[in-house]
C-alpha cells in the first residue's frame, strides 16, 4: 500500500500527485491537515529517514507558519525529544513536511522525483 499525505494547496504536493498519476501508481491520497500520520506511521517514516542518515527534525515543515509560531526550532534546540516531537507531529499535520510518501518498504518527505522513483521502484 502506498500512502501520500498531502495538502491540497501545496504546489509540491500537486507535482507529486501528478508524478504518481503519470506513472500509473495506485495510492491512497490522505489530507495531511485533517488526518495527520499516526505515531506508528511517523515512527515508520523515521526509520526510513534514519536509514538515509536523517533525524526526526527532517519531518518538520520548517517553512510553515505554525513551525515559527510554536517556536519548534527553539524547542528542538532546547532538547525536544524524538517521542515528544512525534507526538506533536501526530496531532498537527501542518507541522509535517509534505508531501509525505509512505510505503511498506520505504518513505520520504518532500518531493524529489529520483528519490520517489527509487522508493517506488520505477525506471526513469
Amino acid at each position: 500500500m502506498i500512502k501520500v499525505f498531502e495538502y491540497k494547496n501545496c504546489d509540491t504536493c500537486k507535482k507529486a500527485i501528478k508524478y504518481l498519476d503519470t506513472h500509473g501508481i495506485v495510492f491512497d491520497k490522505i489530507p495531511i491537515v485533517d488526518q495527520p500520520p499516526t505515531l506508528t506511521e511517523l515512527k515508520q517514516m523515521l526509520t526510513f529517514l534514519k536509514n538515509d542518515g536523517e533525524l526526526f527534525k527532517k519531518l518538520f515543515n520548517t517553512s510553515g507558519v505554525q513551525y515559527r509560531e510554536l517556536k519548534i526550532a527553539d524547542q528542538i534546540k532546547d532538547g525536544l525529544t524524538e517521542n515528544a516531537a512525534l507526538k506533536i507531529l501526530s496531532t498537527n499535520g501542518k507541522l509535517i513536511k509534505r508531501p509525505f510518501l509512505l510505503t511498506s518498504t520505504g518513505g520520504t518527505v518532500g518531493f524529489k522525483p529520483d528519490e520517489w522513483a527509487r522508493i517506488l521502484r520505477l525506471k526513469n
